[in-house]
């Protein structure tokens, strides 16, 4: 293939009612869009999974309650920000690569089925982004105070409940996030 047959850019129109926006997206922004797209994706959806299927399981057998719950604040005080990090380059990289997509025709105009699988994949996400903001900002505050309240002698009848539901709110996110890669991958094949 000769040098001039490369693509350097990606042109996509934008048009709103009497208004028609024509803009050229250079090709290097939209690889890097689509590599910090990838990377946050492999580390959201691969932490997940190996808290969800190796961590979480393997501790919740091996440590008393109060030394789960104070490990799993550590963890997630180590894990959370880059969770969030990951979340945030995924919505701008993700709008960025969506805008440059020949198949976007605006803002829920949804048309045929990679419209459609984006408009599902997003709402997956959406669900996947309260869930974790319940986990880091609800739920992990009482599992603190719960394991608190242990180590302290005191009764934390609440405690195993919240371990459960933690574990039960993990394996909901990575479900619905390999619902969202499965969306993804309909929404390149067309």
């Amino acid at each position: 293939m000769n040098a001039s047959a490369v693509p350097t850019h990606s042109q996509f129109t934008i048009n709103c009612s009497q208004l028609t926006i024509n803009i050229t997206t250079p090709l290097w922004g939209l690889t890097l869009a689509y590599w910090f797209h990838m990377l946050a994706t492999v580390l959201w959806i691969g932490g997940l999974t190996v808290l969800t299927l190796l961590v979480l399981p393997a501790a919740q057998k091996t440590l008393d309650g109060a030394t789960y719950a104070r490990f799993l604040g550590e963890l997630r005080r180590r894990l959370d920000p880059l969770g969030w990090l990951s979340v945030i380059i995924l919505l701008a990289s993700g709008m960025f690569q969506m805008s440059a997509n020949p198949n976007y025709e605006g803002f829920l105009a949804v048309k045929g089925i990679w419209g459609s699988a984006i408009l599902i994949k997003h709402a997956f996400f959406g669900l996947m982004v309260a869930i974790s903001g319940y986990v880091t900002w609800g739920l992990m505050p009482a599992l603190r105070r719960a394991a608190l309240l242990q180590t302290r002698g005191k009764p934390a009848p609440d405690l195993e409940k919240l371990q459960n539901r933690n574990i039960r709110l993990m394996q909901i996110n990575l479900v619905f996030g390999i619902v969202v890669l499965l969306l993804t991958a309909v929404a390149r094949s067309v």
